[in-house]
């Protein structure tokens, strides 16, 4: 049985910085990929950042140059170091990660990111 527990969110003024970390419980293996995923009050969940295994990681354009995924594989656990921190990045931020042969991706509670102005 797989779970996923994030940790690391919080309040933050703008400017801050904070840094999530997601690790992955049961017997999982190595993901073929890990990342996180964010949602905003009356928008839809969208990408921030992954990382594949033995691959490049890609962001998504509002978090470039802010923000860095790094994972520790023998851990099993993904981070997500948020500098330059805007309002505009709160959200409830999701750890998500991928293996193969899974049908599902696998999905954490998620931990809120508020940033104030």
């Amino acid at each position: 049985q797989v779970q996923l527990v994030e940790s690391g969110g919080g309040l933050v003024q703008a400017g801050g910085s904070l840094r999530l970390s997601c690790a992955a419980s049961g017997s999982a293996g190595i993901f073929r990929s890990m990342g996180w995923y964010r949602q905003a009050p009356g928008k839809q969940r969208e990408l921030v950042a992954t990382r594949s295994s033995g691959g490049n990681p890609n962001y998504a354009d509002s978090v470039k140059g802010r923000f860095t995924i790094s994972r520790d594989y023998n851990k099993n656990t993904v981070y997500l170091q948020m500098n330059s921190l805007k309002p505009e990045d709160t959200a409830v931020y999701y750890c998500n990660a991928a293996r193969w042969g899974d049908a599902s991706d696998y999905w954490g509670q998620g931990t809120q990111v508020t940033v104030s102005s």
